[in-house]
């Protein structure tokens, strides 16, 4: 089964996408490591320890490889550092996620239980805010437009 990391500089907001993400899920529940924060208080994040839980996320999902949702800025660029830590045959197996953090993690949870492979959870996550959108009836302005029409 597909793995997932969340990455975010908050440990508590990692916490809370998980608890939430967590009751989407009915039987199945796939890996789900946490790189959040530099302690239960300090904000951050830190390439060595989502490397690492990359590294174990893969092993529980047994090489079907891992997903990683990040919460903003330098989430993101640790993340890519991260990858460049692991060995070549594991960051074949993993995608940064380019799909926001609490919604990516609620779709891409319930997808990776349902056993898809990583191709289709990763395409899940990063379309996540596609519902969001669709029930707003309009689509999100880009930055600096003002107009919504």
């Amino acid at each position: 089964m597909v793995a997932l990391v969340v990455v975010s500089h908050s440990r508590a907001l990692a916490r809370a996408a998980l608890g939430l993400a967590e009751q989407m899920l009915t039987t199945r529940r796939p890996p789900i490591e946490l790189a959040a924060g530099l302690d239960e208080q300090t904000y951050g994040t830190d390439a060595t320890a989502i490397a690492a839980a990359i590294t174990v996320a893969d092993a529980a999902s047994e090489g079907d490889g891992v997903v990683v949702l990040t919460d903003l800025g330098s989430a993101v660029l640790s993340a890519d550092l991260a990858l460049e830590l692991l060995d070549d045959g594991l960051r074949e197996r993993v995608v940064l996620s380019p799909g926001p953090l609490v919604e990516g993690l609620v779709m891409a949870a319930v997808t990776a239980a349902t056993g898809a492979d990583l191709t289709r959870v990763a395409a899940v996550a990063a379309d996540a805010l596609m519902p969001k959108q669709a029930a707003l009836g309009r689509r999100t302005p880009s930055a600096g437009q003002d107009d919504l029409s």
